[in-house]
């Protein structure tokens, strides 16, 4: 199957720091692709190069077969790629509601001349923000708090309302940067079932972040480990959690 998103020898430098050195890596569409390794490998800045937020030394990025490093930062959204941060985007004043209508924009098909003059087209715009914005509220579960601000939340509600912020766009690739972080069991068994759910109704494909190797083995299709920059391992779960590789990445040569 040809990959939705296909990296190719892609490098990163930071001044004198590699941060990525020659990293490929293929997304299938429709699958949860994982994205692991020890602080500092580079997964963060992967993700930040999928997102145009920084520009690779080398390489090539493909998205649906188009090179996204030609286009800007502020048309990645419009491709059909959403993202979550590791730290909070959300603006504290705003509802939940509010929350994520803001993640709706990139939809918005029309122009501020359109604004003044057809208001008829802005206010069809507004009906189908609100139902859309209530179907993700359904689908994640935060119809109960939807009117309450997003500072007074739990953690881990407020990494529910930054996931139904990307979501709400109804991207076909999803960058979830740890989504996991912070969150207690309940909480990453219903970031779990959320995620099942809307790979049931849609073809929504998924890279995520996690150190959280329980919740990967559980939802990921697919395991990229990066390591110092580098690729060590690809393969299911199963496969790189045996590979030895991994294993002296994560807990050392000597064990």
């Amino acid at each position: 199957m040809t990959p939705l998103l296909k990296i190719s020898d892609v490098s990163v430098t930071f001044g004198g720091v590699r941060a990525l050195t020659d990293v490929s890596m293929s997304v299938t569409p429709g699958t949860v692709h994982g994205l692991i390794g020890p602080n500092g490998a580079g997964k963060t800045t992967l993700l930040n190069a999928i997102s145009r937020l920084v520009l690779p030394d080398s390489g090539a990025i493909q998205f649906d077969g188009r090179d996204i490093l030609t286009a800007k930062p502020d048309e990645i959204a419009g491709f059909g790629i959403a993202r979550t941060f590791q730290n909070f985007g959300l603006i504290p004043d705003f509802t939940v509601r509010d929350n994520v209508k803001c993640g709706y924009h990139s939809r918005h098909g029309a122009h501020l001349v359109d604004e003044f003059l057809m208001p008829w087209r802005r206010n069809a715009f507004e009906r189908e923000t609100e139902a859309e914005v209530e179907r993700v509220l359904a689908a994640t579960n935060l119809q109960e708090v939807a009117d309450q601000p997003v500072s007074g939340l739990s953690y881990g509600l407020r990494k529910a309302v930054e996931l139904a912020r990307g979501m709400v766009a109804a991207p076909r690739l999803l960058l979830l940067d740890e989504p996991t972080a912070g969150l207690t069991s309940p909480d990453m068994l219903r970031l779990r079932e959320t995620l099942d759910r809307y790979r049931e109704v849609s073809d929504l494909t998924i890279v995520v972040i996690t150190h959280h190797l329980e919740f990967l083995s559980d939802v990921a299709d697919f395991v990229t480990v990066l390591d110092v920059g580098r690729v060590i391992a690809n393969g299911t779960p199963t496969e790189v959690q045996k590979d030895e590789n991994v294993v002296r990445a994560y807990i050392g040569e000597d064990a």
